[in-house]
């Protein structure tokens, strides 16, 4: 295992360390009139990992029974959710490119003969759940394909423009949105919503582009879903706080945003440089300043879902390689334990790095043999699963931040009332940097280095996006 780390160590650009605790909270009070929330949270996401399948480029099948062949290492990897890309059936009017987008429904009650029958779901999540995993599929809710058969069944179902004919929002030529103005179209989607659940024993939805759709929609539907069954449901939100009254997490897209800034304000975001981008000069304290702004926005114990990629970033953002760089390891490790919930992308494990096809058959596909990166990611899923101070529930009312003298260097302890306490300190620089503190200094007395099972110890100074990581000693 050492030796492992160790390569993967000189791969990523971050030698591993070991060091925690002390005071000096920073989470403000919940600003008053704060919405609360009016739900309730599955106890199965509180340290839960999720990973996003990519059906069409992530297996050799390119479907359900290829994907159901790797459950079994999914779950040695320590995935807890596997959330299915639309698993619909594809509109061909309009369509962009050969296979068209997943996202341009048009059966919202079929599954796509590409990815398999309705059957080979059924034994997909059968199977997941004996090995105690959920599934949840990702719904598009918003718009649909331009031959989804309500466009002739129902076109009251649709939105208009002025002149009263459908269109797609932004740039996606292939769908036709939605009018929730209609009591019909509601109740035919929450038919639909409802059908998976019943029909195919699913755990929840990714909700795409959820922050189209009115909120008052969600806050009706969502219970009714949760009638059935406990359901965990992810809004593809980042800037609608009162979805989070109804669902149970959203996107950290925010906090993606800072991660790149900071990549490429230390010259590593090669994506960015490549296409010109202008990005805004960042630091490791602006994560801090972050947290702090969802914290007051956002109702209490809301949950964003931290990433380094996904099948949007990957496509059309570049892959985790090309923005992160050397920091790679770094920015993972963040994503696992700051406040929010964790998710991998297919190939993800193995350190894929090729932007897929979006709408068309690519012939690159991952080679799932495991390496350093996968013996990493087993580490931070264990790190998720085996210490509570890191639940998806927990906020900055239970993280304390080290005041570092340093910008670039990040330090924060996060604990519970079990008292498990995780320490983690990084530098987020392309270059070495002391790790000294203005006030008070995590102590690393009574715990050791996760990575290497050693007492913890400060380091005087942290490498290139180098990082320590301290547990309690048992």
């Amino acid at each position: 295992m050492k030796n492992n780390l160790w390569s993967l160590a000189l791969l990523s650009g971050a030698l591993l360390y070991g060091g925690v605790s002390a005071r000096a909270s920073v989470s403000p009070e919940q600003p008053a009139g704060a919405v609360e929330y009016v739900k309730s949270n599955p106890e199965w996401i509180d340290n839960a990992v999720i990973y996003e399948a990519n059906l069409r480029q992530g297996t050799s099948e390119r479907n359900l029974k290829g994907l159901q062949k790797r459950l079994p290492a999914l779950k040695d990897l320590g995935v807890d959710i596997v959330w299915l890309m639309p698993i619909h059936p594809i509109s061909e009017k309009n369509r962009k490119g050969t296979l068209g987008s997943y996202y341009a429904v048009r059966d919202y009650k079929a599954v796509n003969p590409e990815f398999g029958t309705m059957e080979d779901l059924k034994e997909f999540v059968h199977a997941a759940h004996l090995l105690g995993m959920k599934v949840i599929l990702d719904e598009v809710c918003n718009h649909t394909g331009c031959d989804n058969a309500w466009v002739t069944e129902h076109p009251e179902y649709y939105a208009k423009n002025e002149a009263g004919e459908m269109y797609g929002p932004f740039d996606w030529t292939d769908t036709y949105k939605l009018d929730y103005s209609n009591p019909g179209t509601r109740a035919a989607m929450t038919d639909a919503l409802k059908f998976w659940i019943e029909e195919a024993d699913i755990d929840g939805y990714r909700c795409d582009v959820a922050f189209q759709v009115p909120t008052d929609y969600w806050q009706e539907v969502i219970p009714q879903l949760n009638a059935i069954k406990p359901v965990f449901m992810l809004a593809e939100s980042s800037d609608a706080p009162e979805l989070l009254t109804v669902f149970n997490a959203d996107y950290a897209w925010p906090m993606k945003d800072v991660f790149n800034d900071i990549a490429a304000t230390q010259g590593v975001n090669q994506y960015a440089v490549a296409n010109n981008q202008k990005r805004a000069t960042a630091n490791a304290q602006d994560i801090v300043k972050l947290l702090r702004k969802l914290e007051k926005d956002y109702p209490k114990g809301s949950i964003h879902m931290n990433m380094v990629t996904n099948h949007d970033l990957n496509s059309w953002e570049g892959t985790e390689f090309e923005r992160y760089g050397a920091g790679l390891g770094a920015f993972a490790l963040l994503s696992y334990t700051l406040p929010g919930m964790p998710m991998m992308y297919t190939g993800q494990e193995v350190g894929f790095n090729h932007a897929f096809e979006f709408f068309e058959t690519d012939t690159v596909q991952p080679d799932y043999t495991a390496n350093e990166l996968t013996t990493y990611y087993e580490l931070l899923n264990s790190l998720k699963h085996n210490h509570s101070a890191l639940n998806s529930n927990g906020q900055l009312d239970t993280m304390q931040v080290w005041n570092t003298i340093n910008p670039n260097v990040l330090a924060f302890t996060r604990s519970d009332s079990n008292g498990d306490k995780v320490t983690v300190i990084v530098n987020l620089s392309n270059e070495e940097t002391p790790v000294t503190f203005s006030d008070l200094a995590p102590s690393a007395d009574s715990m050791i280095d996760y990575f290497t099972g050693a007492p913890a110890n400060m380091p005087n100074h942290l490498g290139a996006w180098q990082f320590a990581v301290w547990v309690p000693a048992e």
